[in-house]
């Protein structure tokens, strides 16, 4: 049955009922070109290509698309319905591969960062371990050279004798370096391309006589100043009263720094000086202002000036020094030493000053111990600082005062009393004052401030988490209520 064309352009009932039910493939004229059309159009299939044949289909109805408006909303409804699902499968594929090429690079940046981590806190406990072992071997080698001096003197007492030959081992500080960048370097060089290598702390040519006079004598004369000081201290004081002056060394050197080298003013380790000094007094005064009392403090103060007056020289002229530099400077000075100042045993051995019988006499093992543990210490200080931290090596060098206090405890050489103890304790505590960095104050208000930062935050979630449970038992109970808090 033939139906006239209503004005809308529906020509048959059958169009007619197709728009009025809504069907997607709807178009006018779709009766007439349902043969034609079957042909064309083709439902998308998983796995086919859709948009070519959505692109064919488009080429056959756009001429009607031009003329009908009323098609166009159909039109772009078969479109997004053709290319729905593999437009989205496509676009799904694309999003996971570009997350997986983002996720890749987050992946390997996040192991780089844990590999990051993972070094840092191992090399953290390696140097807390060489810290460790650091500390106690320069605090024993310390008391050891301290103690057999004092063993020493019950039957040898040649203080400057002692001085001298305990100072000609320093030679062997170079060798010992060496041996260990033999051991240790990938990339090995010959003595003396590594001894030119260090003789730069001298300058950029290298040691010559004329710096070999200029900048070791005075070096060499404070180093033997200093050990000889301190070798008389030992036979006025005990071993504990002169390891404990000696720490004084680092208010000297904070002192002479301020005035000679204009270093930063720290309050803090002014007390620390006033604390040092007061310490030396009430030492001095432990044994009621005694002659000998007298004379072995001023020994004692006198080694621990002339060392800080070395550290502070050393600093001005020739700066700071790695190990190899500081291994061949000690080196020279035990050259010079040798070979500038063997002169003065000589001559106080033929005045009598410093005699002895005969060589075969002589107390040789322990004059090698003291020497070897001397120049331990000396080797063990320089290598501290490589390895660990420096503050690490002064802690070990002020335990020195509570390990001679046991071992003259133990030889009943000492009687502690109350002054004695009081002054002990004041002169290392002021050396620890001593070790706090430039910026204490600052880091100190830091850490203060990061403790209130972490309580606020807790009493933040504590009272979350009570408002969060006050608000479950409220609703389980059929109320809600909203704390003040």
């Amino acid at each position: 049955m033939d139906v006239k064309a209503a004005p809308n352009g529906v020509a048959t009932i059958e169009d007619r009922i197709l728009r009025i039910t809504g069907y997607y493939g709807y178009y006018p004229g779709y009766s007439s070109q349902k043969s034609t059309s079957r042909s064309s159009v083709t439902r998308c299939k998983p796995g086919a290509n859709c948009p070519s044949s959505h692109s064919g289909i488009s080429r056959q109805l756009s001429p009607l698309s031009v003329t009908e408006d009323s098609s166009a909303p159909i039109f772009e409804l078969q479109s997004r319905g053709s290319s729905g699902v593999c437009g989205h499968r496509v676009e799904r594929q694309n999003r996971s591969g570009e997350d997986g090429t983002q996720t890749l690079p987050e992946n390997s940046s996040q192991e780089n960062r844990s590999k990051a981590r993972c070094r840092s806190c191992t090399s953290m406990v390696l140097k807390a371990i060489w810290g460790l072992l650091i500390i106690l071997s320069v605090s024993s080698s310390w008391v050891g050279t301290t103690q057999i001096v004092k063993i020493t003197y019950k039957n040898f007492y040649c203080p400057f004798f002692m001085t001298w030959f305990s100072t000609n081992w320093n030679i062997m500080f170079f060798p010992v370096y060496y041996s260990g960048h033999l051991a240790t370097a990938q990339e090995k060089q010959s003595p003396m391309k590594k001894f030119r290598e260090c003789s730069r702390i001298f300058g950029e040519d290298g040691l010559t006589l004329k710096l070999f006079l200029k900048r070791t004598a005075p070096f060499s004369i404070l180093w033997t100043l200093t050990n000889y000081l301190y070798l008389l201290a030992l036979k006025k004081l005990t071993a504990t009263d002169v390891s404990a002056l000696f720490c004084c060394n680092k208010a000297f050197v904070f002192l002479l720094s301020w005035i000679v080298l204009k270093d930063r003013f720290m309050g803090v380790r002014i007390v620390a000086a006033i604390m040092a000094i007061t310490g030396i007094v009430m030492m001095a005064y432990a044994d009621n202002f005694h002659t000998d009392s007298i004379i072995g403090v001023a020994f004692a103060v006198g080694s621990a000036s002339t060392s800080a007056l070395y550290k502070v020289l050393f600093k001005m002229f020739l700066g700071s020094a790695n190990f190899g530099e500081a291994a061949h400077f000690v080196s020279t000075l035990g050259f010079f030493n040798l070979i500038f100042i063997s002169f003065t045993p000589i001559i106080l051995y033929f005045t009598k000053v410093e005699h002895w019988s005969s060589f075969a006499a002589l107390p040789w093992g322990y004059l090698c111990g003291m020497a070897g543990l001397w120049l331990a210490f000396n080797i063990l200080v320089n290598v501290g600082v490589v390895l660990t931290y420096p503050i690490l090596i002064s802690i070990g060098t002020v335990l020195s005062v509570p390990g001679n206090a046991a071992v003259d405890l133990l030889k009943q050489e000492v009687i502690f009393n109350v002054v004695r103890l009081a002054a002990t304790i004041i002169i290392c505590i002021g050396f620890l004052l001593m070790l706090l960095p430039e910026e204490w104050d600052e880091i100190t208000l830091r850490f203060i401030n990061s403790l209130k930062e972490k309580k606020s935050e807790e009493h933040v979630e504590d009272i979350t988490d009570s408002s969060i449970h006050l608000r479950t038992r409220s609703r389980a109970n059929g109320t809600v209520s909203i704390p003040l808090a």
